[in-house]
């Protein structure tokens, strides 16, 4: 396949990533995320389809306005990626390295630089935006999905083969051995071609796995409050269930229940009841350690998870809380909404299941409840047993 080939495929190949985005978008209501990806294969299909028309069209068009559009190509490639990793300051670095590239480039077209030498300049210029594209994805090497490692490695290597490409054609004009100039420029055109086809699969697949991951986080995480949904508290709590069995600290359970909760939400609506949950949980928050867990079982009723903390202990800390949430009031748009909250505290048992552990909790807080609400209660340890 010659180079001319090459180039019209690289045309078409972006032009086609851009008709698939826009009904995409079209069928999704909006660009999303993917808008500053979608101006990318914009620019690249645009610049690649007049590189190939190179003496058809003035020079002017094929050379200095081509390159300057695949610079900026290149540039919102590496930007979508760095907008995939949660950094939106792309344009601090990324601008001003697009503008001094096209500056550099029409300046040595300006002064007539020898073709290899242009060549040179402007497969560097692609390695470094490929490199920079690299970095977005190498954030949280250690951490990083495979997929996401795999990325960054290609991209690195056919970044190497761009560049390696323009130094060879200032360095071997006349090719090596059976290394001749036109193979040199195939190879490089080649890198590019896999870059986009590597780049496109790769973002899109990037997308899917984050959209699973959310969707993943969505399944264990009460979205209101922003802390464990039923399933992901018990989930967390499980390899403590296991811990239990073994002699050291126990781990404590406290159950809070917001009081006549359900009457905040009948006379000031669910907006406020909302509200309500929210103050409540950040006023929790601060009553607890960063290793503490806080869930929502449902409506007003929620669970924490105290760590290596004695009943003794745990009671204290259910008691600041009772205490913090009570001198907590809430400013809603035509009332101060004052609140209370019960709480059952137990600890867990070597002998305990999920079931009988909150049973016992949901026991003490029956009794906080019975004994004229905020209040808190402890579970009886059976007599002659030891809590694990």
């Amino acid at each position: 396949m010659d180079i001319k080939t090459l180039v019209l495929a690289l045309a078409l190949g972006n032009l086609s990533l851009c008709a698939a985005l826009f009904f995409s978008e079209q069928q999704g209501g909006g660009a999303g995320r993917t808008v500053t990806w979608s101006r990318a294969k914009q620019f690249q299909a645009l610049a690649w389809g007049l590189l190939y028309l190179r003496g058809t069209l003035p020079d002017f068009l094929t050379i200095p306005f081509a390159n300057a559009l695949l610079f900026t190509g290149f540039a919102l490639d590496a930007a979508a990626l760095w907008e995939q990793a949660g950094r939106r300051v792309w344009r601090r670095y990324l601008v001003p390295m697009l503008a001094a590239a096209i500056v550099i480039f029409v300046c040595a077209w300006l002064l007539d630089t020898p073709a290899p030498r242009r060549i040179a300049i402007t497969s560097v210029i692609m390695g470094l935006f490929f490199v920079a594209g690299a970095a977005a994805l190498g954030r949280g090497w250690s951490a990083g999905t495979m997929l996401r490692r795999y990325l960054v490695v290609a991209m690195l290597a056919l970044a190497l083969a761009v560049v390696a490409r323009g130094l060879l054609s200032v360095a071997l004009p006349d090719g090596w051995g059976w290394v001749s100039p036109a193979l040199i420029q195939s190879v490089g055109i080649g890198a590019l071609y896999l870059m986009m086809l590597s780049n496109a699969f790769g973002y899109l697949l990037l997308g899917r796995e984050q959209l699973d991951g959310e969707l993943a986080r969505l399944e264990v995480l009460d979205a209101l409050t922003e802390v464990p949904n039923r399933r992901g508290f018990y989930q967390a709590l499980t390899p403590w269930m296991a811990l239990a069995r073994r002699p050291g600290l126990p781990t404590a359970l406290i159950i809070l229940n917001l009081d006549h909760f359900k009457r905040i939400n009948d006379d000031y609506g669910h907006a406020v009841g909302d509200m309500v949950l929210v103050a409540m949980v950040d006023v929790c928050k601060k009553q607890l350690r960063d290793s503490d867990l806080m869930g929502r079982l449902g409506g007003g009723e929620f669970a924490i998870q105290l760590p290596r903390t004695t009943q003794d202990d745990a009671m204290m800390v259910a008691e600041r809380i009772r205490n913090a949430i009570a001198l907590l009031p809430v400013k809603a748009e035509k009332a101060v909404i004052n609140m209370t909250a019960s709480l059952g505290v137990t600890t867990i048992r070597a002998d305990d299941s999920a079931v009988s552990l909150f049973k016992r909790a949901d026991e003490a807080l029956r009794e906080a409840k019975a004994s004229g609400r905020n209040r808190v209660a402890e579970a009886q340890s059976p007599v002659g047993a030891l809590e694990a």
